[in-house]
């Protein structure tokens, strides 16, 4: 029985290489090397792919690749579950999560071109909720010295927290208030003004529910409800034509499961649909991580960015806008006082904030092949991907594990694979 179970793995893994070598057989070797690219080196990324679905820390992946808006590599390996044996396919629908907020972000800055507000408005003036917020400081409720501003809340410097703290009080008002269940965008907000702050607004870096505040402020703002903002204003524009809120019934099949860690097991298993957070009925729309996407719709977002706020002839951003989004927001003092808080993957050190994105400024001290000033995001189930100014990159990860200990690994892996095989360094073709 042994022997068969290896013969029926071993055909498995020759289909998965087969359909793998179609994918990046599609992309001519001479385009390949026209971009600064080895292609036989480039296989390195299916290679550590492989390797993680071997070592059952995946059961599959897409990874794409591209520079000077050449597609250089775009390969979808392993299965779409682990309990689903399917091949996974090139335009396999992923949750993204908190690589939402780019897109949030985005969108506000669009308002912020239009005149809509300053960064340095308080928050309280268009979301009337937290006109009365309060911090909790040693035990009190006190009044802020400051507003929560609309910077603040870009860079996750606005006090407010996401409820993963189980010893911290304010984390566990978090937990009992219930976001996640809100019914409506106004309830969000009733419930999260209602809870005392973390911290002083501006004073350190804190990951938290910022970009979904940042998301129902675009909708007062727009009038307009974040699901058709996104649609009329980013997604169809650009032709985005795979990433919404709702899956469309006639989409579910390519929609992949997700999974987590099994510590006690040590290793990956599904996730129960009764557990699972919906992505069919969705009426609150999470700006902070609701959204589902695939690799080649994240990449003509990325591409947007890449090209300075513009795909196709259409402009959503001012190229000087991108640039400002993606310098370094924070002081010295504010970022450290962020170091070492969960999830610490969005600080790494020598990385700093900016609006919506995490943005390298130390290469060095990294602790991974980078470039100064690339910047990126993550989601919570292992997706990441990052935009590379100084050699005009663009990478995507997707793949579907919560709570994984090597997810930093992952992600780290792609940048050795993807970064060694470069043949030309700089941003000119």
């Amino acid at each position: 029985m042994m022997q068969n179970r290896h013969r029926i793995f071993s055909a498995a893994m020759g289909c998965l290489l087969l359909l793998c070598a179609k994918a990046n057989a599609e992309i001519p070797t001479e385009l390949i090397e026209q971009a600064g690219f080895a292609p036989e080196r480039l296989q390195k990324i299916d290679e550590f792919v492989q390797r993680d679905i071997k070592a059952g820390r995946v059961s599959g992946a897409v990874t794409l690749v591209a520079r000077h808006g050449q597609l250089v590599h775009f390969s979808a390996q392993g299965n779409f579950g682990s309990a689903d044996p399917r091949p996974l396919q090139e335009d396999t629908l992923f949750r993204i999560y908190s690589m939402t907020k780019p897109i949030t972000t985005v969108a506000a800055m669009m308002l912020y071109e239009a005149g809509a507000f300053h960064l340095g408005d308080p928050v309280s003036r268009y979301l009337p909720e937290f006109e009365s917020v309060q911090l909790l400081r040693d035990g009190e409720l006190v009044t802020p010295s400051g507003p929560i501003t609309i910077g603040q809340l870009m860079t996750h410097t606005a006090g407010l927290s996401y409820g993963w703290h189980p010893n911290d009080p304010v984390d566990q008002a978090y937990v009992k208030a219930d976001l996640i269940n809100s019914t409506s965008s106004d309830d969000f907000i009733q419930r999260l003004a209602g809870l005392p702050l973390r911290f002083e607004p501006g004073s350190r870096y804190h990951y938290s529910v910022a970009t979904d505040v940042l998301g129902v402020l675009v909708e007062r703002l727009s009038g307009m409800s974040l699901e058709a903002f996104f649609q009329t204003r980013i997604f169809a524009p650009l032709g985005m034509t795979d990433t919404f809120f709702n899956v469309p019934v006639d989409k579910l099949d390519r929609f992949a499961p997700n999974h987590y860690w099994n510590a006690q097991l040590g290793a990956i298993a599904p996730i129960p649909e009764a557990s699972a957070q919906p992505f069919t009925g969705v009426t609150t729309f999470s700006g902070g991580g609701g959204l589902v996407s695939t690799a080649k719709d994240y990449w003509i977002f990325c591409e947007t960015l890449r090209q300075g706020g513009s795909y196709n002839g259409t402009r959503i951003l001012g190229p000087k806008t991108v640039q400002f989004m993606t310098a370094d927001h924070l002081t010295p003092a504010v970022r450290n006082r962020g170091v070492g808080e969960y999830p610490d993957s969005h600080l790494y050190p020598g990385q700093s904030a900016g609006l919506g994105f995490g943005v390298i400024t130390d290469p060095g001290q990294t602790g991974v092949i980078s470039s100064k000033g690339a910047y990126s995001w993550g989601g919570a189930a292992n997706t990441k991907f990052w935009i590379d100014p100084e050699e005009d990159l663009i990478v995507i990860l997707m793949t579907q594990v919560m709570g994984a200990p090597y997810g930093d690994a992952l992600r780290f892996d792609l940048k050795v694979a993807t970064y060694q095989a470069l043949t030309r360094l700089g941003a000119s073709p």
